[in-house]
């Protein structure tokens, strides 16, 4: 049988198809969970945008629609006929998702699935579409200034997209809009600049490698190098690593434990010089043949496949050498850069709330957050390396809830946790391992990174205290996840 990803190819749009027949408005209800109250939701709130039908009744749009989603539907044009909709595939990284009828197709049987356009260069020009309340198609022409890595949903993961030069209108829909290009679809809209009338779109780049790994029903998402860099701008930076005037190049300042560069040999101090045959200038930006300079990463994110061997060109200790990577997921983070989807993990002892750090929980402390997080959990965002001995994760004591077990404590917040009763503490499941062990003194010793350093909780009191929360209503204690 052939997969879904071939039918896309060789489908071909009749001639009396056109774009806005194979657009519908897709409307999500988001639900996140409390950064401060893990066990309880945020109220809800709704997102709109469009989606564009494929073949197999799969409609694509952007992650940013779907994701942490309790009821999605698909709506014509018109807005008199809907079907409710289910995620089938997501891709938080590259802000893309599938979408798929939860029973019957309903209207989407009457529409023209889409098919993809040849990727376009700069100077190119696209359409943007959009719909009225009352269906009316809307199309603005825009012209491709550009082609840049951007990150369009979860912060630091930067895939190809398209800076656009167009007017949009103002039209029911609030953001994610497909473009064409005669007929066929070449990028999908996350963002617009009023002021400039600039916009971002997804490339088709993007959309096909995403849509072909999915068409199997086994994804696996983009590859990753896993490397921490910086330039080599800096001329006495540059003669202690021994860089010719001409050569350009990236020194890598962390190897994530697990990733593929680690996997290949890759060390912290080696300069990347050339990746897959495209040397790197001294920020670490290439020369495409079709799209002019681009961000190095698109040599991993854009092109390769999960599995696929690249060669690297790398400067180690003076000496030039070849190394090959195979190229992989990237390995879990310290800090998750965001819980899409997943309810964030927690565990309450006695009034002692603790949770994993993550930068959803930083991001909680509002827009300014960079400056208002404290300091020591920003810390650890910004050199993890220097706690991942030990540690799967951070586990914080986020707050203190007053209660006859935690007296004396009801100020303190943001703590890291070090040791208790002396086992070092890798991460949540083996908190509460070591705190479901009695102590033979009875009191547990709670080990932080700041002041009071030390926190006793009486383990008898504290029982006490979590049978009488289950009883006043909190629906649970805690919210662990198999460590893997």
């Amino acid at each position: 049988m052939k997969s879904l990803f071939t039918l896309f190819l060789a489908f071909s749009l009749p001639l009396f198809a056109r774009p806005e027949n194979s657009i519908v408005r897709v409307n999500s209800t988001i639900q996140n969970f409390s950064a401060s109250q893990p066990w309880e939701k945020t109220p809800s709130r709704s997102r709109r945008g469009l989606g564009t039908l494929l073949p197999g009744n799969q409609v694509l749009t952007t992650a940013a629609l779907a994701a942490d989603a309790t009821y999605i539907e698909l709506q014509s044009s018109d807005r008199t006929s809907t079907i409710t909709a289910k995620v089938s595939m997501i891709d938080y990284d590259a802000n893309l998702a599938l979408l798929s009828p939860a029973h019957d197709p309903g209207f989407l049987s009457e529409l023209t699935p889409a098919s993809l356009a040849a990727p376009p260069k700069p100077g190119e020009q696209l359409t943007l579409f959009q719909f009225e309340n009352n269906g009316t198609p809307l199309a603005t022409t825009g012209t491709i200034r550009s082609m840049e890595l951007l990150s369009t949903f979860v912060t630091g993961r930067y895939f190809l997209c398209y800076t656009v030069k167009a007017s949009m209108q103002t039209s029911g829909n609030s953001f994610t809009l497909p473009a064409f290009v005669n007929d066929r679809l070449t990028g999908i809209l996350t963002s617009y600049n009023s002021k400039d009338q600039i916009c971002d779109l997804i490339s088709v780049d993007i959309i096909s490698a995403f849509l072909k790994d999915a068409s199997d029903g086994d994804y696996e998402g983009f590859p990753s190098l896993g490397v921490g860099t910086t330039t080599t701008e800096d001329p006495h930076f540059r003669n202690w690593l021994k860089l010719p005037e001409d050569q350009g190049g990236l020194y890598i300042t962390r190897i994530l434990p697990g990733g593929s560069a680690d996997r290949a040999g890759l060390k912290k101090g080696d300069v990347i010089l050339n990746l897959s045959g495209h040397d790197l200038d001294r920020r670490g930006y290439f020369q495409h043949p079709q799209y002019g300079t681009l961000f190095w990463p698109h040599l991993v994110k854009g092109a390769p496949i999960m599995g696929e061997v690249i060669p690297l060109q790398i400067l180690r200790k003076g000496q030039q050498k070849t190394l090959e990577v195979t190229l992989g997921k990237s390995p879990s983070p310290l800090v998750p850069t965001h819980r899409f989807d997943q309810a964030p993990p927690f565990l309450i002892k006695g009034g002692l709330v603790f949770q994993e750090l993550s930068k959803p929980y930083l991001e909680a402390f509002g827009k300014e957050w960079t400056t208002r997080a404290p300091l020591n959990l920003l810390d650890v965002l910004s050199s993890p390396e220097d706690y991942e001995e030990e540690r799967r994760r951070v586990v914080v004591l986020t707050r203190v809830i007053a209660t006859e077990a935690t007296i004396g404590y009801d100020s303190l917040s943001s703590q890291i946790i070090t040791a208790v009763n002396g086992e070092a503490i890798a991460g949540l499941p083996e908190l509460a391992a070591v705190l479901d062990k009695t102590p033979a003194s009875g009191i547990h010793i709670i080990e932080t990174d700041k002041a009071p350093y030390q926190i006793f909780l009486d383990e008898y009191l504290s029982d006490q205290v979590d049978a009488d929360f289950l009883k006043r209503g909190l629906p649970l204690l805690k919210r662990l996840y198999k460590v893997e």
